[in-house]
């Protein structure tokens, strides 16, 4: 957990495929902010995608302080969440 992502990590047994979803809730802000923090957020999950194992299911949470930082701020957190979830390559 930090100020700007939670991340929760299942493995996936049905499937070898790798799935993830992004939740904004409305304490993040109005839709303008929930917006920029999804978009944020997937941008991160994209640079990432090519390093992270297949066979899991992840989600996203976004936080207070997620619309107001760039991607790599994001980035940074998501890398240190899946590392320690080990799921990168």
């Amino acid at each position: 957990m930090s100020p700007v992502l939670v991340t929760y990590v299942f493995k996936n047994y049905k499937s070898d495929n790798l799935r993830f979803g992004i939740t904004t809730g409305k304490k993040i802000g109005k839709a303008v902010a929930r917006s920029r923090a999804r978009r944020v957020i997937r941008a991160a999950y994209f640079d990432l995608f090519p390093e992270i194992s297949s066979g899991y299911d992840i989600v996203f949470v976004a936080r207070g302080k997620t619309p107001f930082v760039k991607s790599q701020v994001v980035e940074k957190a998501m890398r240190k969440h899946l590392v320690s979830a080990g799921i990168i390559k």
